[in-house]
This record gives C-alpha cells, sequence and structure tokens, in this order.
C-alpha cells in the first residue's frame, strides 16, 4: 500500500487546508520550538480566563485570537455552551476555523525527540494519519497498514483493504504521561519513556480515553462531533472535556463508518499539573464514569442519522433521558450540546451535507 509522503517541495502539507487552534491562559513563547513546523500555518488562539489580559504572541506567525468577549460577541446567548476557564474553551476554535483539518495541542507540549535523537514533526505525522485510511473493522496485527513498511497480514480480508476515511489522529506524549489524579498521586514520578513506533486504527465497538493535548481531525468529517462539553467555571467537573468529545466522536465515528487512529506522533509533555487540584476537578468524574462508559457502550444510532449533527442531536437526546437521572448536569449538557450544534450550523451554514453517510 502506498502511505502519504512528505512534500518534496517547500510547501508544507496541507498548508491552507489546516487551522492550528491552541488554547491559553499565558503568553505563548512554547511557539518558538515549533516555529519550524507551525510558522506556515494559520493559528486560532482561544484566550481563556481575563479577557482583558494581553497574550504575546512572537513575532512572524500568522494567527487570529478570540477572548471571552470576543466568543460571547460572535455567539450571543449561545455563548452559554462553550467553557470558561478550563481548556474545554478550545472547541470555540474548531467551530469559527473555515478549514477541512484541525490540529490542537496544549501550550505545555513541546517538541520530543525520536529514538535517534532527531525532532519529531508532529504536525506533519497527524497530516499522514488522516491522510491515510484507518482499518476499524477487522484488526491488523502489524498496525497501521498503509504506513510505509508495512501492508495487510496473511488473512485478512481483501474486502475490507480499502478501509474508510481517517477522521481522528489521536497522538501521544513523552515525559509526563496523561494520568488522572489518583494515578499522579501514588505515581508521582513516573515519566513515560517509551517511544513505540506504531498507529493503529481503535476497532469498531471500542471506546478510548481521547487526550486534547496533541490531536488531530478531519473538521469536514466529524467536526460538530469535538465539543469539549461544559466545564470548568460554574460546573461540577473538569478535564472530562476531551473525554467527553472522544466517546461522542467515537460512537458517532462507528456510526457513519469513519475511523481513528491512536500512537505517533509523540510531543513531550513538559509540566505536570497538581494532582490535589486535578482530584478535585475529577472526583465526580471518576464516579459518574462507572455509569457514563456503560451508556456509550450501549448506546445506538438511527440508520436516519446520517450526518455528525443528526447524530449529535440524538445522542444528546439520549444523554437527557438516560444520564439525566445520574445527575442534573447531564441535562444541563445534553442542552449545551444541542446549543453547540446550533451554534455550529450558524457560523457554518453547509456542513450538513459535508458528512459521510451511516453503514
Amino acid at each position: 500500500m502506498a502511505a502519504i509522503q512528505a512534500s518534496k517541495s517547500s510547501t508544507p502539507l496541507l498548508k491552507d487546508e489546516l487551522d492550528i487552534v491552541i488554547p491559553t491562559i499565558r503568553n505563548l513563547d512554547f511557539l518558538e520550538m515549533w516555529r519550524p513546523f507551525f510558522q506556515p500555518y494559520h493559528l486560532i488562539i482561544v484566550q481563556d480566563g481575563d479577557p482583558s489580559k494581553t497574550i504575546n504572541v512572537p513575532e512572524g506567525f500568522d494567527y487570529e485570537l478570540y477572548n471571552r468577549n470576543d466568543i460571547n460577541k460572535i455567539l450571543g446567548p449561545k455563548a452559554s455552551c462553550i467553557s470558561f476557564k478550563d481548556s474545554a474553551c478550545r472547541c470555540f476554535g474548531y467551530m469559527v476555523s473555515k478549514k477541512k483539518y484541525i490540529f490542537t495541542i496544549d501550550d505545555d507540549c513541546f517538541v520530543a525527540k525520536d529514538p535517534t535523537g532527531k525532532e519529531i514533526n508532529a504536525l506533519e505525522q497527524h497530516i499522514k494519519n488522516l491522510l491515510s485510511p484507518s482499518s476499524p473493522f477487522f484488526f491488523n496485527t502489524l498496525y497501521d497498514p498503509y504506513r510505509d513498511g508495512a501492508d495487510f497480514v496473511r488473512g485478512y480480508p481483501f474486502s475490507l483493504r480499502e478501509g474508510v476515511p481517517t477522521a481522528v489522529s489521536h497522538g501521544l506524549w513523552l515525559n509526563i504521561p496523561d494520568y488522572d489524579a489518583p494515578t499522579q498521586l501514588v505515581k508521582p514520578r513516573e515519566r513515560n519513556t517509551r517511544y513505540v513506533d506504531a498507529v493503529m486504527t481503535i476497532p469498531k465497538g471500542t471506546l478510548f480515553p481521547m487526550c486534547g493535548m496533541n490531536l488531530g481531525f478531519n473538521r469536514e468529517l466529524i467536526g460538530p462531533a469535538m465539543y469539549f462539553g461544559l466545564m470548568g467555571d460554574g460546573q461540577p467537573i473538569g478535564r472530562y472535556d476531551d473525554m467527553w468529545a472522544g466517546w461522542c466522536t467515537k460512537v458517532i465515528c462507528d456510526h457513519l463508518g469513519l475511523g481513528i487512529k491512536t500512537g505517533l506522533p509523540y510531543i513531550w509533555h513538559s509540566k505536570a499539573s497538581n494532582p490535589f487540584v486535578n482530584l478535585k476537578k475529577e472526583y465526580k468524574g471518576i464516579y459518574w464514569q462507572e455509569e457514563l462508559i456503560p451508556f456509550f457502550q450501549s448506546v445506538t444510532l438511527p440508520k436516519d442519522c446520517t450526518t455528525v449533527q443528526k447524530c449529535y442531536l440524538e445522542l444528546a437526546k439520549q444523554v437527557k433521558a438516560k444520564l439525566g437521572k445520574v445527575d442534573e448536569y447531564f441535562n444541563k449538557l445534553a442542552d449545551a450540546m444541542v446549543t453547540w450544534i446550533e451554534a455550529w450550523d450558524e457560523l457554518n451554514p453547509s456542513t450538513g451535507l459535508a458528512n459521510g453517510s451511516a453503514k
């Protein structure tokens, strides 16, 4: 199988088709390290916290910056669906983007090196993942068959080798792993030093914990499902924004016949967040997820849900009906999911036609 090759010319892959979305509360000095890889691309910076604070962006980057005042002005009453004082605010960037692809990264994520010492162009690897098919219906034991040096193994059905479009590329982290607070507390010094040179498709019917700090996706295929929920200020939960988006996205990708890849690329996650602060944010989520996971494992979407928007609105309805009993928060979240889709469609009036059809 032919793998996607890096451009031989000086033009970066998807230069005019991809936005980089960064949520932040601080100056973006970290971009200096990423300059060789990010500078050709357009950045969408979502400033969280105090909108009167000035965020400094290094010279030479093409960017637009939105703070809370901008979000309120653009969305009006519908701005209630965008979280405040939480990195979940990044999904506003997904909504205002006009590009086909999104790469999102946190401001404490630096350029990692592979085992040979070469700096990893994480963005380029995400693009390769997104531009090659996925294989969610049958697991290939050599992992991604579309990479150079790999293929489908003996016994893999030929009828499935064409694969399906890849909607999401989920990258990993060296140094500080993405652990929950209890694990952080019992393993405060643990660091991830294992570089595994592998990309794999997450099988259909299998959920996964999606981390939003090193993530690429095809906005046209799955964008409306990438809602990071209600987190942070005024909410009873935090640090489950990307998890929620991942569970919703996976259920919808499975229904629409789309693929999600995980593995490469790695970034260097530089800073461990405070486990005691994290525990305060997470503790209800840790408790609730024992009911959330069975909900997402058993949820089914009707065949007439043929677009991401229709799927997401159906999911919101089922969240309210089944998870509203767990806590009143889920009724509020279900309403916000509907508001999110209304706001998305107002800013992106034609995307409902761009999504794949149900299989």
